[in-house]
């Protein structure tokens, strides 16, 4: 059964420029070589919520667990985290739509 990696974070205002640069030609092509596919990103543009929702699609719970427990994940993560912060994610049964 399909999942969804749920993420979630807030953009160092010092660094936008850069964090876009980094998720269009990094992030997401790091991503796809790791077998996940992104489906959607939300970005917050009034209230107290996270400043950015992204969505992974994975075939499977198990194809999610071992691309989040690779070297090539460690390192795509390793360099967001230089970009933003309040990072937090989670794994959920996919659906269509907008999930939370």
């Amino acid at each position: 059964m399909p999942v969804k990696l749920v993420m979630t974070w807030d953009i160092e205002p010092e660094h936008e420029q850069d964090y876009f640069e980094f998720v269009l030609s990094e992030f997401v092509p790091g991503l796809q070589r790791l077998g996940l596919q992104p489906t959607d990103a939300w970005a917050t543009v009034y209230g107290n919520y996270p400043q950015i929702q992204v969505g992974i699609l994975a075939p499977s719970l198990e194809n999610a667990r071992r691309a989040l427990d690779s070297q090539g994940w460690r390192q795509l993560q390793e360099k967001l985290f230089t970009f933003v912060r309040n990072y937090q994610y989670k794994i959920v049964p996919a659906r269509s739509g907008f999930q939370f």
